[in-house]
């Protein structure tokens, strides 16, 4: 029989924390997941001196819940929602924290790098704007921590950086010494973006140069610690920042996502002949709003056309990964800063058969 939600939740309300209070009470669950006898969340702590300090309570969870009748596994991810807490604060040193800048010009670089402790690097890319990209990168991030892969998000879209909004964060990452970036946390996954350095609605005004210099901090300067894969939120076209990662960093690959219209498609390719000529593998295509399906009766419209990905796809030899709905509720959560993945829609269930895809392959 099943493990209901309600049984995991009683559970968790008996996990005491230091604080006196139980890791449903402090709403410290995140992105509960239940897969025939396979039960997946995250816990999330404060910062990353509490979450050293509540190995305790993982360990007390899962061996609480792998006792419960129906459960066969049980898979925990401990985050933290802020930085560590390892620096003393101002009051405690007497003195400010070194300030931490973005941007400036590149320093040289020896062939291909890739940040120390990550496995796989990969590009999340589309030909224009307008195509949910960002929307797919942060709902995979999401659905990939809920299988139990230590992931990070880079939002490398200087100009136009969306991430922060869509993963429910702001604030400014610390730096104990001005030069390394504590990343922040959020659904179990690893965050930073350009959008977390500079005010809300302030524009980012730089060349080529500056755009460079800042991709290379924030992929180099940044303490991502070990992690199982790195996605990066890339910005649209076929700009300098394309051409950094692609020459400088070592990619696992890139995923193209499109819309199904043909302008789209246009574009697209335009960014998988760019890969190509970079040597950066494509690992696959997804094809976003691929279909809406009327709340109201049910009916499946194509308002962008159909299965123009998935033909592109077989013409140029590469897995066809997935097919996205357009969906209100989706862009809701995304304004609201909760992925649709991190919660039990059944739009989550796509994303969700995306990341298995992508784990099968080994990719993640």
């Amino acid at each position: 029989m099943p493990v209901e939600h309600d049984s995991i939740m009683t559970v968790l309300r008996g996990i005491v924390l230091p604080d006196g209070t139980n890791l449903v009470e402090s709403d410290r669950v995140r992105a509960l997941n239940v897969e025939g006898d396979v039960v997946r969340f995250v816990i999330e702590a404060p910062d990353a001196t509490a979450a050293r300090a509540w190995s305790g309570v993982e360990a007390e969870a899962k061996a609480r819940l792998e006792a419960l009748e129906g459960v066969g596994k049980v898979s925990i991810v401990m985050t933290a929602h802020g930085p560590a807490g390892s620096t003393p604060p101002p009051a405690a040193t007497g003195k400010e924290p070194p300030s931490l800048k973005i941007g400036r010009h590149p320093t040289p670089q020896q062939g291909k790098t890739k940040p120390a402790g990550v496995k796989n690097v990969i590009a999340i890319a589309s030909g224009k704007g307008g195509v949910g990209k960002s929307t797919v990168s942060a709902n995979l991030a999401v659905a990939l921590a809920k299988m139990g892969r230590k992931v990070g998000l880079l939002d490398a879209d200087i100009y136009g950086p969306s991430q922060p909004r869509m993963m429910g964060v702001n604030k400014r990452p610390a730096s104990p010494d001005g030069e390394t970036i504590e990343p922040l946390h959020a659904h179990g996954v690893t965050l930073m973006s350009i959008g977390f350095m500079i005010p809300d609605g302030e524009a980012v005004v730089w060349r080529g140069p500056m755009l460079m210099g800042a991709m290379q901090q924030m992929l180099g300067q940044v303490a991502w610690g070990e992690l199982d894969v790195l996605l990066i939120d890339m910005p649209p076209g076929t700009g300098d920042v394309q051409l950094t990662l692609g020459q400088k960093t070592e990619l696992t690959g890139a995923l193209v996502v499109s819309t199904p219209q043909d302008v789209a498609l246009m574009d697209a390719r335009r960014g998988i002949s760019m890969f190509n000529k970079l040597n950066v593998p494509v690992l696959g295509l997804i094809e976003n709003m691929s279909m809406y399906i009327c709340p109201n009766c049910g009916h499946e419209a194509h308002i962008f056309g159909h299965g123009g990905v998935a033909e592109e796809a077989e013409k140029i030899g590469v897995p066809f990964l997935a097919q996205l709905p357009l969906a209100l509720e989706a862009r809701i959560a995304g304004d609201e800063g909760v992925p649709i993945a991190a919660t039990d829609s059944p739009l989550a269930e796509p994303y969700m058969q995306l990341a298995q895809r992508l784990v099968a392959g080994g990719m993640a």
